[in-house]
């Protein structure tokens, strides 16, 4: 690969990662915390590609003043080079889709490791009010594990996406620890309700109210709830639970 082809990746890319970064497409990758680093990251790589570009240019009227141009080398077919472009101008001209229903039929949904190993006294009572926002992360960890049953007769307030799988109507996010490809699904089993003739991947909002002791190891930790009322939402700007 020629040096201006390499020097004009670079700055392509890291122009695409700051573009991301501010945009908030990088949410579809990692988590919020990431940001500073995806900007200096790509800063850094465009004042390399500048530098590197404008260093060869000195270089070459340089050498051009002193007489020594010329032609020589081998000619070699430009393309392969340039189709590395291609995937470099997708990320600033596509925004790929957040991961949706699909990862959560191919993957088993289940808690964090440290709701497994929580206590009752881990999980406070929830605060006062008619309807309590949780969560699908917190509500699904409290529904598996917590033995004070914080939960029982509580109307709560859940947001996420439609999946359907295996006759049933599940309520579904990803959690990342870090970013998109360790993510892994939280789901809660919605009993009937509108949900039922919605698409796969369609955001909802439902309030209503766990089923006690339905949230066990034999399905995943993945509570029955039944809802009281149903929104189809838009889907937020971060789709993924930390």
């Amino acid at each position: 690969m020629k040096r201006e082809t390499q020097n004009i990746l670079l700055i392509l890319l890291g122009g695409a990662l700051v573009k991301i970064a501010v945009n908030g497409d990088y949410l579809r990758y990692v988590k919020p915390a990431q940001q500073p680093w995806i900007i200096t990251g790509g800063a850094v790589m465009v004042l390399l590609g500048a530098v590197a570009i404008v260093r060869d240019l000195v270089a070459a009227r340089a050498s051009a003043s002193l007489g020594h141009g010329g032609h020589g080398g081998h000619a070699h077919s430009a393309r392969p080079a340039w189709l590395l472009l291609v995937p470099v101008l997708a990320v600033f001209l596509v925004a790929p889709p957040a991961l949706g229903a699909d990862s959560v039929i191919r993957s088993e949904a289940r808690v964090p490791a440290s709701a497994a190993s929580a206590t009752a006294a881990a999980f406070p009572p929830l605060p006062a009010g008619a309807v309590v926002p949780l969560t699908v992360n917190e509500f699904v960890s409290r529904a598996g594990w917590d033995a004070a049953g914080t939960l029982d007769g509580r109307t709560v307030s859940l947001t996420g996406f439609v999946v359907h799988t295996e006759g049933s109507t599940l309520l579904a996010r990803l959690v990342i620890s870090c970013c998109a490809a360790d993510a892994f699904p939280v789901t809660v089993r919605l009993r009937g309700g509108e949900a039922d003739h919605l698409a796969s991947d369609a955001w909802i909002q439902v309030t209503g109210q766990v089923v006690p002791g339905t949230a066990t190891k034999t399905n995943s930790y993945t509570p029955d709830f039944t809802p009281a009322s149903l929104t189809t939402v838009p889907a937020p700007k971060d789709p993924y639970e930390y």
